[in-house]
């Protein structure tokens, strides 16, 4: 368990900031891709499977710093680094 928890602290948060921002925010006009899947989460017009998929993509970021935050850095360490020399 305690090397599955390790994945989760791989890449070092300052990229996981950048893609979460940069998901986020495209495309930016008319409208983020990910306010428009959660206006229409919220409305109950999210149905198609691409329209789920699109949420999905656009979100992964802030679900992965959200498992990170939640989870101790000591529960796991990162198993790339494991073998790396110091």
């Amino acid at each position: 368990m305690n090397r599955l928890l390790g994945w989760l602290h791989c890449p070092p948060m300052g990229m996981l900031v950048i893609a979460a921002v940069l998901l986020g925010v495209a495309p930016i006009s008319p409208e983020p891709h990910l306010l428009e899947k959660l206006r229409m989460l919220v409305h109950g017009e999210l149905r198609r499977p691409l329209d789920i998929f699109d949420l999905f993509w656009h979100d992964w970021p802030l679900l992965w710093i959200a498992l990170r935050l939640l989870t101790p850095a000591w529960a796991g360490r990162c198993p790339v680094h494991d073998g790396l020399p110091r």
